[in-house]
């Protein structure tokens, strides 16, 4: 389903940035839907996670990376890797900072990985609603002098401001080119990898601080239920590092993961338009951030990008 109109413009964008600056909320944002899982804990995201902006002149495919630290083990390096990998070839990139977080070693860490780098770098400063507009400016200046950013946009993905002006300037920077996915594609990753991403995001959510990233979510299963129609039976196993944590999972008698059920189906209803069963297994798989067929297994797979 390609265009070739004269003018119509199409491309790619990276949005890239410390942990935890709004990256997956902007995303969320633009595209109208939740492709990406959200979470106030640092490193939610480990994909790529593509998502597809379609407008009557231009298609945007922006990449969400995870957020870009030094790793501490091989799923860090993967991730690393993926988001290094995502400032290759593509049309622009979107440095996003958090507008109440002084410029610090993971900013300047992401700066020394953008030098060099021929695609225009737009600096994002997000979260301007919790900040007093005096500061801007101070926040702009100090990161003004550290790198030759082609624009300086100030936003909040969660309340809207100022995104409008964002895509409007993003656009600006885009070549002719086709429609390289349908009008009402939003997002090129399968729906098992948004599901165990829906699932995933609840834990994180339920657990605070006990389970930090040490879960990861396998879908073994979708299928039409057997016995009730129009509703779909979805399996899934939470895998974790060690038996204490399985048993936070779990919760007293279940309750954690009947709640980890109960808001994911919501989710995964909107999702696939039907409602769902969902059945979930917690299993432990040792020290699985460690091991790189766990990885493979988990879907962090490096030959994809």
């Amino acid at each position: 389903m390609q265009q070739n109109n004269s003018g119509f413009k199409s491309g790619f964008v990276s949005i890239v940035g410390r942990p935890n600056v709004g990256k997956s909320t902007f995303l969320n944002r633009v595209i109208g839907q939740k492709i990406a899982i959200m979470s106030d804990k640092p490193q939610t995201t480990r994909n790529k996670v593509q998502g597809v902006l379609t407008q009557d002149s231009s298609q945007t495919i922006f990449i969400d990376t995870p957020g870009i630290h030094k790793p501490k083990h091989k799923l860090g390096e993967f991730m690393l890797k993926t988001s290094r990998n995502a400032l290759r070839e593509v049309d622009a990139i979107m440095f996003m900072v958090n507008a109440e977080q002084k410029i610090g070693k993971g900013d300047e860490f992401i700066i020394e990985l953008l030098e060099g780098n021929k695609t225009p770098v737009f600096l994002i400063i997000n979260k301007i609603d919790l900040v007093h507009p005096d500061e801007l400016l101070k926040i702009i200046d100090s990161y003004k002098d550290k790198f030759d950013f082609a624009e300086i946009i100030p936003i909040s993905a969660l309340q809207g401001n100022n995104v409008e002006n964002l895509l409007t300037t993003i656009e600006k920077y885009l070549p002719e080119g086709p429609q390289y996915y349908p009008a009402d594609q939003v997002t090129d990753h399968p729906e098992r990898f948004i599901i165990s991403e829906l699932i995933r995001e609840k834990v994180l959510h339920l657990t605070r601080e006990e389970i930090p990233h040490s879960i990861a979510v396998v879908i073994d299963r979708i299928k039409p239920h057997e016995e009730k129609e129009n509703m779909i039976h979805v399996q899934a196993t939470i895998m974790v590092e060690r038996d204490s944590q399985k048993g936070i999972v779990i919760g007293k008698r279940g309750a954690l993961l009947k709640e980890v059920g109960s808001l994911a189906r919501k989710d995964i209803e909107m999702l696939l338009g039907s409602k769902v069963y969902l059945e979930l297994w917690v299993k432990v798989q040792k020290d699985w951030r460690n091991k790189q067929t766990h990885l493979r297994d988990f879907g962090f797979r490096e030959d994809e990008y």
